[in-house]
């Protein structure tokens, strides 16, 4: 009966130990940093253009340039649309 009591109070201790143990090497849990967007050079958002082919919106910048002021998402979508 002694040996079941001493090995309760054992049990006890170590878990006791391990879980002061764990507390303490645990980091503090701090929320992750808020995403930030790039602002552009201006401070505006940027035009949107539809492809002449599939009409999809995409970036000015992203443009590809046809004939007769026609715009695509992609040199291929260009070729595609003179080959018509």
């Amino acid at each position: 009966m002694k040996l079941l009591l001493w090995a309760g109070v054992i049990v006890a201790v170590i878990w006791i130990l391990r879980s002061k143990k764990s507390s303490k090497a645990a980091p503090p849990k701090t929320p992750p940093p808020a995403p930030t967007q790039a602002p552009s050079a201006a401070g505006e958002a940027e035009k949107m253009l539809s492809c002449a082919y599939c009409g999809t919106h995409f970036p000015a910048s992203e443009a590809v340039s046809g004939s007769s002021n026609l715009v695509f998402c992609s040199d291929e979508h260009r070729r595609q649309y003179l080959a018509r």
